[in-house]
């Protein structure tokens, strides 16, 4: 078994998404990710987790135990992996870069705030005409005047409308009211 660490054989692999694995024992608990079973829970407050070992670093929250520590500054965490990410502070390391502008970042969460200077705020763009939205709802009801699906329909003349606001404006010519009747008198 131990020869596969410099094989990298893994003849063991997942029939969901075809990972790999060197011992057999591995696969349970990877399958534990698409099933979403979580079967291990910290007995203080409850969560759940679908591997044994990562129960160990989540009782630290209730600790407080902080065992990895910075040997430059001496900051100390409760995770290894946050050390590691704090280490970049003093390598300057910027493992995330944008691809449109090419700036590097040392966080992967400041990338996508980042972009969004390249978007003018509007993250999600049409496929088909390119016009920018800042939130995915409104670019899928977006979507719908490319698709041509026509979801709102008229009750009074069966007319469709792929917007719930250009059936709200017909429903208008039913009424004889015009869009704009209401408005506020300036004294």
């Amino acid at each position: 078994m131990h020869y596969r660490i410099h094989t990298n054989e893994r003849p063991y692999s997942c029939d969901v998404c075809g990972k790999g694995f060197s011992q057999k024992s591995a696969l349970a608990p990877h399958y534990r990710i698409h099933t979403g079973e979580k079967p291990y829970s910290c007995d203080v407050c409850g969560k759940r987790f679908s591997q044994r070992s990562h129960l160990t670093p989540h009782y630290r929250i209730h600790t407080d135990e902080k065992p990895f520590s910075c040997d430059i500054c001496g900051k100390k965490y409760s995770q290894n992996h946050d050390l590691k990410r704090h280490y970049r502070i003093h390598t300057n390391e910027r493992p995330y870069t944008c691809d449109v502008c090419g700036k590097g970042f040392s966080q992967k969460s400041a990338l996508a705030p980042h972009y969004r200077i390249h978007t003018n705020g509007k993250p999600y763009s049409c496929d088909v005409c390119g016009k920018g939205f800042s939130q995915r709802s409104n670019l899928a009801t977006h979507s719908r005047i490319h698709s041509h699906e026509k979801r709102f329909s008229c009750d009074v003349c069966g007319k469709k409308y792929s917007q719930n606001n250009d059936l709200k404006k017909h429903y208008l010519s039913h009424t004889n009211e015009k869009p704009h009747k209401n408005f506020l008198k300036v004294i």
